[in-house]
């Protein structure tokens, strides 16, 4: 065998990569959409190397690290940590989020605040794609690039890139 570099690229895109969540679109400093939520759908793809052995990745740890990650965001009310919209502020056992005049007080065990913009399929795959990283820059594999899709419904996906060096 040749000592030519292959890599190929692995799809995921299975039925349990997947997370119900409540949220709310912030669209301007006064308009946002109403709470609502989504049965989220998570599309994975991973390019890297293909070993001798004619393997890249071994498929059980991505899709035990993604089956993670929608776990971690199932049955939440999602929160946009970082918008310049939104004061959060908690008690012992309530989060009062203010947005243009408007109090929604929430349960802290039922909400889950993330260090996004946003709650939208675009920051949902960019934050599934940092935490894919991370948790995948300790497994013994040379990824070279990483793909996240979200989608929020037939037909509307939000995709994020990685270029891994």
């Amino acid at each position: 065998m040749t000592n030519t570099r292959r890599q190929a690229t692995i799809k995921l895109n299975k039925e349990y990569m997947n997370f119900a969540a409540a949220h709310f679109t912030i669209f301007s400093e006064c308009q946002r959409e109403r709470v609502h939520g989504h049965n989220f759908r998570v599309d994975a793809e991973i390019t890297t190397d293909v070993g001798e052995d004619g393997l890249c990745i071994d498929y059980r740890i991505l899709k035990k690290i993604l089956l993670e990650i929608c776990n971690e965001l199932d049955e939440y009310f999602l929160i946009p940590e970082h918008s310049p919209h939104l004061k959060i502020t908690s008690d012992d056992s309530y989060y009062r989020i203010t947005f243009n005049n408007e109090e929604i007080v929430q349960l802290i065990s039922d909400t889950k605040l993330l260090p996004l913009t946003n709650i939208t399929v675009e920051e949902l795959s960019f934050y599934i794609l940092g935490q894919l990283s991370a948790r995948l820059s300790t497994t013994p594999c040379d990824v070279s690039h990483l793909k996240i899709g979200v989608s929020s419904g037939d037909g509307q996906w939000g995709y994020s890139l990685s270029a891994m060096m």
